[in-house]
């Protein structure tokens, strides 16, 4: 893609990260990297809003609940499961999006804690991921609100985790109905090799050795479904939201997944942003032409949620 089509402020974000100089997370491992994506949140993320519920919650994995009211009556919940390549990200990095997310939707968002790689590969982050929908689900006494339904939601990695926790609920129905899946940006097919990779792997913020270093460290095998969902088939999934960015390098991955979702008759939206990068929606103050995009996204969003209530 010519350097026209991207963004202005995209641009100017891209160009002033690279003048920082700073290590890349796979120079300085697990835990810097960590730091680093939390340093991040701070400098190029909105600021957290206010709400009227934050509580962190004991469940199967660490949890946290977010609301925009202090007592509901039973209806539908968000469950959103953080990206950050399997090995960075934690409720933290997420909060300003998650707070969003319950203010613009009027629904509980709970957002999962799982285990990072490499400290603990695959298939640690999905049956984390699994076992805290499926909690969330019977609705226990510890979260305090009462699920009539799942919506499925996370970035990248937590994409990925999203739609192998569709695909489990499909087979295996949890205590309430999965309602939909809202796919950003995911790692929706691992095994592929696409020209997206080959186009965006350098100098659009995602990179091939970034990548490299996410899959090494999760080591998922591609021919399991829990790192692959895509291998079980898309026949039955819920209705699926997915978001891409048109200069990402695994913006070929989303597309093949919505591909695959429509030709087996699920209810399917497809939106890419364009002239944008991977992470664009965590990025609204460094990039923010993206606060247009997660706009788009609530359009998208609200009329699912409007009907499961």
């Amino acid at each position: 893609m010519a350097a026209s089509s991207i963004r202005p402020d995209v641009r100017q974000f891209l160009d002033y990260v690279e003048s920082l100089n700073r290590p890349k997370g796979y120079e300085v491992g697990a835990e810097g990297a960590r730091k680093m994506m939390v340093a991040s949140r701070h400098a190029f993320e909105r600021a957290a809003r206010e709400i009227a519920v934050v509580r962190n919650i004991a469940g199967p994995v660490p949890l946290r609940l977010y609301d925009a009211r202090e007592e509901r009556t039973p209806g539908p919940l968000l469950l959103f499961i953080h990206g950050g390549g399997w090995v960075i990200g934690d409720l933290d990095t997420h909060e300003p999006f998650c707070i969003d997310l319950a203010i613009e939707l009027d629904v509980p968002v709970v957002a999962v804690d799982y285990r990072l790689a490499p400290e603990f590969p695959f298939p640690a982050a999905f049956e984390d991921s699994v076992a805290a929908a499926r909690w969330v689900a019977s609705a226990p006494a510890e979260l305090g609100r009462a699920p009539t339904g799942l919506f499925l939601a996370g970035d990248s990695a937590g994409g990925n985790l999203a739609a192998a926790v569709a695909v489990s609920c499909r087979d295996e129905p949890a205590a309430v109905p999965i309602l939909g899946q809202w796919l950003i940006y995911p790692a929706a097919d691992p095994r592929g090799h696409y020209a997206s990779y080959d186009e965006f792997s350098q100098g659009h913020l995602l990179t091939k050795e970034s990548m490299d270093w996410f899959e090494d460290s999760y080591a998922g095998p591609k021919d399991d479904w829990r790192y692959s969902p895509l291998l079980k088939g898309a026949e039955g999934l819920p209705p699926t939201f997915v978001v891409t960015a048109g200069l990402d390098p695994i913006r070929d991955q989303g597309r093949a997944y919505a591909a695959r979702c429509a030709e087996a008759g699920v209810e399917t939206i497809y939106w890419e942003a364009p002239g944008t990068i991977h992470g664009f929606l965590n990025l609204r103050k460094g990039i923010p032409s993206a606060n247009e995009d997660f706009a788009r996204c609530l359009e998208y969003m609200k009329p699912w949620v409007e009907r499961a209530r």
